[in-house]
């Protein structure tokens, strides 16, 4: 199968550990020394970062995986952790012999491609923290159950004027409404209790002590007006991470790799420049 750009893609799922299936795809020329994997954004899926697999999948074999509780994947009763969601990615690497990564992943999904490398040193060639932190906050835990206990009496529909706005800048919203629409329609899918559940697992995570140990070439972007993981969450991963590099994309809001995909996908590929330097 091919996608717009002529790039390979082979789609389909592996059977995790505790049995859970976990889907994926596989983008651009497999047999490449440069592989990169990709995780969504909380309540999107792998679809998610298809503007960024089209630049990249030319120079690289490109994994994107529906997280757990997301997508194509099977949505098993919760709690839910952060460190699960990585083994489940670890997994899946595993199967597919897809070693020597660049791990990169956007908000939820920077939380799992940072306990991803701090769990598996020996198979993480680079990181990429993209809209994400490592700790949300003394009031995490309560600011996020708060949001999931409100999808779970009313649903996700009333939720979607909050996170709309907070995904993209007023002026991107305003001319890309094909965009805004297909992640809507995204948010709109998800099971109340797989949402709920990794939520909560946000909200309870905190990564500050991975920081220092990470000794990969990392990347970390965010958008100058995020105020789901602001600029302050991104410069504290930055000074945490040595020799890690920082980009702060100009009015770009939290879902930096649909606003600004050229950017990041620039990103990406300096740091696998960067890596197979290293």
């Amino acid at each position: 199968m091919k996608n717009e750009s002529g790039s390979d893609i082979v789609s389909t799922h592996v059977v995790v550990r505790d049995g859970t299936r976990i889907g994926y795809s596989l983008h651009g020329a497999q047999d490449s020394a440069a592989r990169v994997v990709l995780l969504h954004s909380l309540a999107m899926d792998r679809g998610f970062w298809q503007p960024v697999i089209e630049q990249l999948a030319p120079h690289a074999a490109v994994l994107a995986i529906d997280c757990r509780g997301h997508g194509a994947s099977d949505k098993p009763a919760g709690p839910y952790t952060v460190a699960q969601f990585a083994q489940d990615v670890r997994d899946v690497t595993a199967s597919l012999a897809f070693d020597h990564v660049l791990v990169a992943g956007a908000s939820m999904g920077g939380c799992v491609a940072l306990q991803f490398a701090a769990s598996y040193p020996e198979t993480t060639r680079a990181l990429g923290l993209i809209d994400t932190t490592a700790w949300y906050g003394e009031t995490a835990p309560h600011d996020w159950n708060v949001r999931v206990e409100k999808a779970e009496k009313e649903g996700l529909a009333p939720l979607v004027g909050f996170q709309s706005t907070r995904w993209f800048s007023d002026a991107f919203r305003a001319a890309r409404t094909d965009v805004l629409q297909r992640c809507v329609d995204t948010f709109l899918r998800n099971e109340v209790p797989a949402f709920a559940a990794t939520g909560r697992m946000l909200g309870a995570f905190d990564g500050r002590a991975l920081l220092a140990g990470v000794r990969v070439p990392t990347c970390v972007i965010v958008g100058e007006e995020d105020y789901a993981a602001p600029p302050a969450m991104a410069q504290a991963l930055h000074d945490g991470i040595a020799g890690s590099t920082l980009t702060v994309i100009p009015a770009a809001r939290h879902l930096t790799p649909l606003e600004t995909p050229d950017v990041v996908a620039g990103e990406l590929l300096d740091l696998l420049d960067r890596s197979a330097r290293a």
